[in-house]
């Protein structure tokens, strides 16, 4: 496995927490590689996180190494092996993300950027316990369809093509959760229709990547 690959990972960790999406030792974020996945420790410090100190959980949910993985590898290994199209999986605790999540509120199509996630909308699993295999099936569910999702009374999860894509996908999504917890705090915003929605969806394909859906939004 990679060096390259486990500095990114710890990179990318590390930048969860300075980019405001996390805290502590909060959150977790893996990527796929031959025959299982690289997954961060559980209760280890992002920034004294040293190569070795990941961990590999093979095909079969068997950890190797002197850690323990996160206690959310099972969503984490489960998603891999259910979408081709993941290579990392970002989970993180966002504060805006986990307001609505606390409050079991999917995001709606109240502003166009939702298509990021793949869809009209990004929904909110239903709750249970962290760790569990009924909580993956709950994610897995979820995320049919979609690059994202909200976790109830917990967090967020996301997938994409690579470490720098799943962390720039969870900061639009936590922008998103912002915009609208400032909606609500108004009033119940407009919310678009599922033709326009499909039609932003197409776009976004057609663009090919968040950067891009980023440089076309006004």
């Amino acid at each position: 496995m990679s060096l390259e690959l486990r500095r990114q990972l710890i990179a990318t960790a590390v930048a969860m927490n300075e980019q405001g999406i996390n805290r502590g030792t909060s959150g977790n974020l893996s990527a796929r590689v031959a025959d299982g996945m690289l997954i961060t420790p559980s209760g280890q410090p992002y920034a004294a996180l040293r190569a070795e100190d990941l961990v590999f959980v093979d095909e079969q949910g068997r950890p190797q190494g002197s850690r323990a993985p996160s206690s959310e590898w099972r969503f984490h290994l489960d998603i891999y092996r259910q979408r081709d199209d993941a290579q990392a999986v970002l989970h993180a605790h966002p504060v805006h993300c986990a307001a609505l999540a606390c409050m079991g509120r999917p995001l709606p199509a109240f502003h166009y950027m939702v298509a990021v996630a793949g869809g009209k909308d990004i929904r909110c699993a239903p709750y249970a316990t962290f760790g569990s295999q009924q909580l993956s099936d709950h994610v897995i569910a979820a995320l049919e369809g979609r690059k994202a999702c909200l976790m109830a009374n917990h967090g967020l999860v996301c997938l994409e093509s690579d470490l720098t894509r799943a962390l720039e996908l969870a900061l639009e999504v936590e922008n998103l959760a912002h915009t609208y917890c400032q909606c609500l705090a108004v009033g119940e915003p407009r919310i678009l229709d599922d033709e326009e929605m499909a039609r932003v969806v197409e776009k976004f394909r057609d663009y090919g990547a968040l950067a891009a859906a980023r440089a076309d939004n006004d």
